[in-house]
C-alpha cells in the first residue's frame, strides 16, 4: 500500500516539473485561457487578401511604368535616328545655298560666250575649261543630292516656282512658265531655292 504522504510528494514534484516546462510560455497559450478561439493569436483572415491585392496593384503599376519607359525610349531613339539622318542629308544646306550664286555666275559666263569664240583656236581651251568647271560643279551637286528644278514649259508650281511677272502669250496656256530668270534647286526632297520665273497670261 502506497503511503499518502509519498503520493502527495510525487504529485508536487510533477507539478513543479510541469511549471518549469511552462516557464516563459504566454498565458494566452495555456489551457483554460479566457481568450476566444482564434482571438489574439490568429491574424484576421482578410489581411492576407488585402496585402495580396496591394501587391498585385503595385505589380500592375510597375509593369505600366516599364511599358511607358520602353515606349519613351523608342521614341527618343527614333528622334535621334531622324536627327542624325537629317544632319547627314541636309547638313550642307547652308553651304549649298551659298554656292548657288557661284553656279549662277558660271552659267552666265558659259551662256555669254559668243559662238565664234568657241571655234577660235585662241579661246577654245578657255571655253573648254569653263564648261568643264560647270560640269564638275553639276556633278558635285548631284553627289550631294542637289538638283535643278524644271521650270520652262511647265505649269506654275507654288512649291517650287516663284512667279516674278506675267507675260502675254498666244502660244502658252495661262499660268505656264515661259521664262526662267533664275534657276531653282532642290536638296533631296527639300526646297533649296525656288525658281524665279515669268508665267504666261492670256493675250489681249
Amino acid at each position: 500500500m502506497i503511503d499518502n504522504g509519498t503520493a502527495r510528494d510525487s504529485g508536487k514534484q510533477r507539478d513543479r516539473a510541469a511549471e518549469k516546462e511552462l516557464e516563459g510560455v504566454p498565458d494566452k497559450f495555456l489551457e483554460g485561457d479566457d481568450h476566444p478561439e482564434g482571438e489574439g493569436y490568429l491574424e484576421d483572415s482578410s489581411e492576407p487578401d488585402d496585402a495580396l491585392a496591394l501587391l498585385r496593384a503595385d505589380l500592375e503599376k510597375a509593369q505600366q511604368d516599364i511599358l511607358y519607359a520602353r515606349a519613351e525610349t523608342q521614341n527618343v531613339r527614333r528622334r535621334l535616328e531622324k536627327d542624325i539622318s537629317d544632319a547627314r542629308a541636309y547638313g550642307a544646306t547652308g553651304f549649298a545655298r551659298d554656292i548657288l550664286s557661284v553656279a549662277d555666275n558660271l552659267g552666265r559666263a558659259v551662256d555669254a560666250i559668243p559662238a565664234d569664240l568657241r571655234d577660235d583656236s585662241k579661246f577654245k581651251g578657255l571655253v573648254a575649261g569653263i564648261e568643264a568647271t560647270q560640269r564638275e560643279l553639276e556633278k558635285v551637286f548631284a553627289q550631294h543630292g542637289i538638283s535643278r528644278i524644271a521650270a520652262m514649259g511647265l505649269p506654275l508650281d507654288p512649291n517650287q516656282h516663284q512667279a516674278m511677272m506675267e507675260m502675254p502669250s498666244a502660244d502658252a496656256e495661262p499660268g505656264t512658265v515661259v521664262q526662267e530668270m533664275q534657276a531653282g534647286y532642290m536638296i533631296r526632297d527639300r526646297l533649296l531655292r525656288p525658281a524665279m520665273v515669268g508665267i504666261a497670261k492670256r493675250a489681249d
